[in-house]
């Protein structure tokens, strides 16, 4: 056991939300190290200061609750800008995505979570319910806000929208194994946002 955990264990019981905290950091830490396979209950227990009955109660899987650290490791990365400028703020959000895949070490892990939610139900679940939908909110309603405000036509499916930017992003990093550089975002958002079609006369 740690010095660290050690200490935190005798000042007695600590509360749910700080040992879920540390659970939650700990878990991610290990993920971007080492990839999913490390993260395992006694592995995280072990380096959180927290029993593995308490795991086993939170998480029904060490890949669910991968899923559920990597939102929590990449949600202060990724916050969504409002600068009043929906391309410039587009732009700003994406960037930070693939910086955080690939200068951030985070492409291996997230191949991993992908890949083996398509086999582990509650992988698929919580990373679905913990991550991606929670995401993809958060682009819809800066899309939305953009749309209110006239920047985006009325009648742009917002979805379809969040699916060419960010879906563009995980086809090159799971389907073509290709290269993903922030060089690539500019165009993509601009595409997104003017079309591609020839405008008419």
């Amino acid at each position: 056991m740690s010095t660290s955990a050690a200490v935190r264990r005798g000042r007695g019981r600590r509360p749910a939300a700080e040992v879920r905290a540390e659970v939650l950091a700990a878990a991610g830490r290990i993920l971007l190290e080492d990839g999913l396979t490390a993260v395992t209950f006694e592995r995280v227990a072990k380096e959180a200061g927290a029993s593995k009955t308490t795991l086993y109660k939170w998480w029904p899987s060490p890949g669910a609750l991968a899923a559920e650290a990597y939102f929590a490791q990449s949600q202060p990365l990724l916050v969504f800008p409002d600068s009043g400028d929906v391309r410039a703020d587009l732009i700003a959000q994406l960037t930070s995505f693939v910086r955080l895949l690939t200068a951030g070490g985070a492409a291996g892990p997230v191949s991993q979570l992908i890949g083996a939610a398509q086999l582990d139900p509650d992988l698929a679940r919580a990373w679905s319910e913990t991550y991606a939908l929670p995401r993809r909110e958060l682009g819809r309603e800066r899309l939305r806000v953009a749309q209110e405000q006239g920047q985006l036509r009325q009648d742009v499916d917002l979805d379809i929208m969040v699916d060419q930017l960010w879906g563009a992003c995980y086809h090159r990093l799971l389907v073509l194994r290709v290269p993903l550089e922030e060089s690539v975002v500019e165009p993509l958002v601009d595409q997104a946002l003017r079309g591609a079609a020839r405008h008419s006369a």
